[in-house]
């Protein structure tokens, strides 16, 4: 896993509040800020925090779903910003996205065949329709789903089949780079174990890096190589999954890992509760976003001074004054 193939570069976007009578910018919404990082061919970097933390504006941002307000985002090392449309359009087959919600990301009006085919259309893949039928066969076996499923629409699936429908989908145009957006966090637990086991087989068949963002940290073990924590639009630890879970060191990434449940009592660890909200993203705290809750004692520099991403051991970057 040493080549990079998506780096960003102090990454921000602020989505802007109007008001007044001339619906004038009164403020703006940090959502990411400064966010510098690296995924690997062939990795999942896991991605991980609280709800509204920034962890799906950053997966839309890094495929140019949205666009940052600075900063700077590449892919084998071309800036995807510097991209015209067109060349934009050609990118998007490199770069695909498994959505949260399977019920809401299929067009409930298509068939299945036409929800595959249009991507192949789009990029034109396969050649001719039969060509492309064949092709949109070959997707439903890989993703387990019988052939006549191509004459049936969205509703007709259950909540799993259809997220295999989404991963068969961002998987047609033979991409390198898949954002999946919490795949499986509106699905059953059983079935949460087959999509993650379709997604490392999918993965290990087709050489896929993945950035798979979720609120689960046990799932996140199981399938990620590195584990980047966020908190209040900022990356706040990055490292190798083992040792994020053997080593933490971030309070805040602590708090997280002692509020996974233990089946045995006597292995379970202290809770470290933390007090307060989350800080409102449009008036983030000076100095340390987390200082407000941070169970540490703290110290001057932790309210007026941002700490950086540094690393403290080999692939291991913490954003702490205190580690």
């Amino acid at each position: 896993m040493n080549e990079v193939l998506v780096k960003t570069i102090n990454l921000v976007k602020n989505f802007p509040i109007k008001g007044g009578l001339f619906s004038r910018e009164v403020a703006s919404v940090k959502a990411v800020q400064n966010v510098s990082l690296e995924i690997y061919k062939g990795e999942t970097l896991g991605l991980v925090g609280e709800s509204g933390c920034g962890k799906s504006t950053l997966g839309r941002l890094l495929l140019r779903l949205i666009e940052p307000t600075y900063g700077s985002i590449s892919i084998r090392g071309k800036n995807l910003l510097e991209f015209s449309r067109k060349q934009l359009r050609q990118a998007r087959r490199q770069m695909q996205m498994i959505f949260q919600d399977p019920y809401a990301s299929l067009n409930p009006r298509m068939t299945v065949e036409s929800i595959l085919d249009e991507p192949l259309k789009v990029h034109n893949i396969g050649g001719n329709r039969k060509a492309r039928r064949e092709r949109i066969f070959e997707l439903l076996n890989l993703v387990g789903l019988r052939p006549d499923s191509i004459y049936r629409y969205p509703h007709e699936f259950s909540g799993g089949q259809r997220q295999r429908i989404g991963i068969a989908r961002s998987i047609a145009v033979h991409p390198e780079f898949i954002v999946a957006d919490e795949p499986i966090s509106a699905l059953d637990v059983s079935i949460q174990a087959q999509i993650i086991n379709l997604m490392q087989d999918l993965q290990e068949k087709f050489g896929l890096t993945y950035l798979f963002v979720a609120h689960d940290l046990k799932v996140i073990e199981y399938i990620s190589d590195r584990v980047a924590v966020m908190y209040l639009g900022k990356i706040v630890e990055l490292t190798f999954s083992k040792e994020i879970y053997k080593n933490p060191l971030h309070p805040y990434t602590q708090a997280l890992l002692s509020a996974i449940p233990v089946p045995d009592p006597k292995a379970r660890k202290q809770r470290i509760i933390l007090t307060g909200d989350v800080p409102n993203p449009i008036d983030p705290p000076s100095g340390c976003c987390f200082h407000p809750r941070c169970p540490l004692d703290k110290v001057e520099a932790c309210k007026s001074v941002e700490p950086e991403l540094r690393e403290v051991a080999p692939g291991h970057w913490v954003a702490c004054h205190l580690v």
